[in-house]
C-alpha cells in the first residue's frame, strides 16, 4: 500500500466572510506528481498555501508527513546573488562548508547550471532562472514540493522544456509533487494524476488517473482523453 505523504479530509478554508474551499477531501501518496486544474480563482494557491502549512484549515482536517518547498509562479531568486548563492539559500542549515559546496555543485551538474554558477538572475533566460528555482528548492532535501504556475509566464518552447527538466530532476531526485496549473496541455501530460477542481467554494470534481511515462508527448495514450475531460469539467468544450 502507497504511503500518504499529504491527506485532507472535509477540509474548508474561508477569507473573512468568503468561503474559499469546502468539503475537500484529497490524498497524495509518496512520489506522486499530482497536478491540480480548476476555473480561475477558485483557490488553488490556497490549496498550495494550506498543504504548505502557510494557512490552516477553517474547518476539517490536514495531515501532512513530511517538509515541504514551494516554487511560485512569480519567482523568488534574490537578485543580488548569483546562481551559486541563490541555490546555497536552499540548503539546510548545520552543514559543513565542504558539504555546503558539494551539494552546490551536485545541483549545479543535474540542473546543466554550472557553467551560469556565477551568473546573477538578470543575466538568465526565464527557462534558466526556473531551473534555479527548481535547484534551490530541491537543494532543501525536503519531502514534498509545491509548484504554483512555475512556468506560467515561459514561451510554449521553454514550457516543454521545463517539463522535461522537471522529470529529469525528479528521477534524480525523487519528490512527492503537487503542481497547480492553467495549462490543461501541461496537466495531461505531466501529472500521474490530475485534481480537476470545482468552482469557488472549490470542491474536488473530478480525479483523472493518467498511464505512467512522464512526461508524455501530445499523441501518448490517455493523453488527449485526459485534455478532453478536463475541459468538460471545466465547461469549455
Amino acid at each position: 500500500m502507497s504511503e500518504v505523504v499529504l491527506a485532507l479530509s472535509g477540509v474548508g478554508f474561508d477569507y473573512g466572510s468568503l468561503r474559499v474551499i469546502d468539503e475537500l477531501d484529497l490524498t497524495v501518496t509518496r512520489g506522486e506528481l499530482v497536478v491540480c486544474v480548476g476555473p480561475s480563482g477558485c483557490g488553488k494557491s490556497t490549496l498550495l498555501a494550506l498543504f504548505g502549512g502557510h494557512l490552516v484549515p477553517t474547518r476539517g482536517k490536514l495531515e501532512r508527513h513530511g517538509q515541504s518547498r514551494t516554487i511560485y509562479q512569480d519567482g523568488g531568486l534574490f537578485p543580488w546573488l548569483t546562481v551559486r548563492e541563490n541555490i546555497e539559500r536552499g540548503l539546510r542549515r548545520g552543514i559543513t562548508a565542504g558539504e555546503r559546496g558539494d551539494k552546490v555543485r551536485d545541483w549545479l551538474a543535474i540542473t546543466h547550471l554550472a557553467e551560469f554558477a556565477h551568473h546573477y538572475p538578470h543575466q538568465l533566460s526565464g527557462g534558466m532562472r526556473q531551473r534555479v528555482e527548481l535547484a534551490r528548492a530541491l537543494a532543501a532535501e525536503t519531502d514534498i514540493l509545491l509548484m504554483d504556475e512555475p512556468f506560467s509566464a515561459l514561451d510554449y518552447q521553454t514550457r516543454t522544456r521545463m517539463r522535461r527538466e522537471l522529470v529529469a530532476t525528479l528521477t534524480e531526485r525523487p519528490r512527492t509533487v503537487v503542481f497547480v496549473t492553467h495549462d490543461i496541455e501541461e496537466a495531461a501530460q505531466l501529472g500521474d494524476r490530475v485534481v480537476i477542481l470545482g468552482s469557488r467554494p472549490t470542491g474536488v470534481r473530478r480525479v483523472l488517473s493518467l498511464p505512467p511515462g512522464r512526461p508524455r508527448p501530445p499523441a501518448a495514450p490517455g493523453v488527449a482523453e485526459a485534455a478532453q475531460a478536463i475541459l468538460e469539467e471545466l465547461g469549455l468544450t
